[in-house]
């Protein structure tokens, strides 16, 4: 099984290769391809705009040759896999196994953003996986702190996700969600509330499903 994954962010590739360990992948199952270009063009303009979208779905178009499932692990981008037609292989968006798990079970759903270009898409995921539930969602933007993680101080961080995840349990979330895979390391500082919801982990279990023959 090969899993190719495209990423915005170099520093994700670790926290991939943590969460495949954690569930059993064997080392060498993810492939990893970084186009930082992508996000910063989509920042640059405030958003992900169509042909943004068409040229992230080109880059995943070119992992499918070599993969059993390929997967977009940027929320910004993610509605671009919209824009692929039949690739032979599956392509998914990690932050969507994410929303689906977040909803399940119902009651308000907090979705925590690093990133103001992240708001818009995954409002627009998590309110159509919500759809069939009774959970209400409330996506949220922890402002300042992308620049934390773009200078590579984790640890702040990583605490300000967690500070922000705990207020949200402390004002009446049932669940929080860590809306991007660079948010993933917070989790387990969380103390108010469940652990929180990551987008690695669950795209990860989404992928494994997605290569499994149907029965």
């Amino acid at each position: 099984m090969k899993i190719a994954l495209l990423h915005t962010a170099e520093s994700n590739i670790a926290g991939f290769e943590e969460a495949g360990m954690k569930i059993g992948l064997s080392a060498g199952t993810l492939m990893h391809k970084v186009r930082a270009d992508l996000l910063q063009a989509a920042r640059e303009a405030g958003k992900l705009t169509p042909s943004i979208a068409q040229e992230t779905a080109a880059a995943l178009q070119a992992l499918t040759g070599d993969a059993d499932v390929v997967m977009l692990t940027c929320s910004t981008l993610g509605p671009s896999v919209e824009q692929l037609g039949s690739t032979g292989v599956p392509v998914l968006r990690v932050d969507a196994e994410l929303a689906k798990r977040s909803v399940r079970n119902g009651g308000l759903v907090v979705a925590l953003c690093a990133l103001d270009t992240t708001i818009e898409p995954t409002t627009r995921l998590f309110t159509q996986a919500a759809e069939s539930t009774d959970a209400t969602i409330d996506v949220r933007l922890i402002p300042e702190i992308w620049d934390l993680l773009l200078a590579g101080d984790h640890i702040a961080y990583c605490a300000a996700i967690a500070k922000a995840a705990d207020a949200a349990y402390e004002a009446g979330a049932d669940i929080v969600a860590l809306a991007q895979a660079s948010m993933a390391g917070a989790a387990g500082n969380v103390t108010k509330g469940p652990r929180p919801f990551d987008s690695p982990s669950s795209g990860l279990a989404a992928a494994i499903a997605a290569c499994r023959p149907s029965v």
